[in-house]
């Protein structure tokens, strides 16, 4: 085969440092903006970006030469430093150290979309560590030692 064709759609998954609820209803918008920017510049495409009050949801489609980790890296570096240049009561915000990374059919693209632009409603019945454990689950990630989840 003289070519190479490829479809590679990721959901990543992190939370701001120590789950710190500091992503208001009156600033998300602002900072997915951003984010969505961050990930173009990473050289992948944004489909959905959105969260809640403590953590992030990205959908991206990505090169098959990309690295995966590198646009994590890239989006949390450049979005941490954006928002505690950007927010007056933000000027120490951090993410987590560790994120989550799973990979989406293009048949179920439309689902997550939906799932990452509903966080709000969502939220109301769950909270992020109940949430986090069930993507985990649903991906059939083990986890190795629980000390190491959320901390």
């Amino acid at each position: 085969m003289p070519n190479t064709y490829s479809s590679h759609f990721f959901h990543i998954v992190f939370s701001t440092k120590n789950r710190r609820r500091l992503i208001t209803q009156e600033i998300e918008k602002k900072i997915w903006t951003f984010i969505s920017g961050s990930v173009k510049r990473a050289g992948a495409t944004p489909l959905r970006v959105g969260g809640y009050d403590d953590h992030i949801h990205v959908l991206m489609m990505a090169k098959p030469s990309s690295n995966t980790s590198k646009i994590v890296q890239q989006i949390k570096g450049e979005s941490s430093r954006w928002i505690s240049q950007t927010f007056e009561n933000r000027r120490t915000f951090k993410w987590q150290d560790g994120y989550a990374s799973f990979t989406v059919s293009r048949s179920a693209l439309s689902s997550v979309e939906a799932y990452i632009k509903n966080q709000r409603s969502h939220h109301s019945r769950m909270g992020f560590e109940d949430e986090y454990r069930k993507l985990l689950d649903l991906h059939d990630v083990d986890i190795v030692d629980e000390k190491y989840l959320f901390g």
